[in-house]
């Protein structure tokens, strides 16, 4: 019933810029929170950056200072400008809303992926 999509990714230069965006669909009553994970090979998925409806932010340590995250309530869309890449940030990179139904029950759901590479 709820959909994610994503884009903004690519490949890039170390140093360089990209801004990925997540927009959600469907029946949407309202969002509790949006964010950002990545999940490195082998390892869990981690937390990049998120964002509540009201607008407080949290992000992970390796990424403080180069990237930023936003939101548009309005079109239920959630933004994460990155910049000044690093060789380490290649990942897939996985949009994350927390919602609530009508009745208050609280879901997540996930988006599909979008491949971030930034080369050396």
């Amino acid at each position: 019933q709820v959909q994610l999509v994503e884009s903004g990714g690519g490949s890039v230069q170390a140093g360089g810029s990209l801004r990925l965006s997540c927009a959600a669909s469907g029946s949407i009553f309202s969002i509790n929170a949006m964010g950002w994970y990545r999940q490195p090979p082998g390892k869990q998925r981690e937390l990049v950056a998120t964002i509540t409806i009201a607008g407080s932010t949290n992000y992970a340590d390796s990424v403080k200072g180069r990237f930023t995250i936003s939101r548009d309530n309005a079109k239920n869309t959630v933004y994460l400008q990155m910049n000044s890449l690093k060789s380490e940030d290649t990942d897939v990179y996985y949009c994350n809303v927390n919602l609530k139904s009508r009745l208050g029950v609280r879901y997540d759901y996930w988006g599909q992926g979008t491949q971030v590479t930034v080369s050396s």
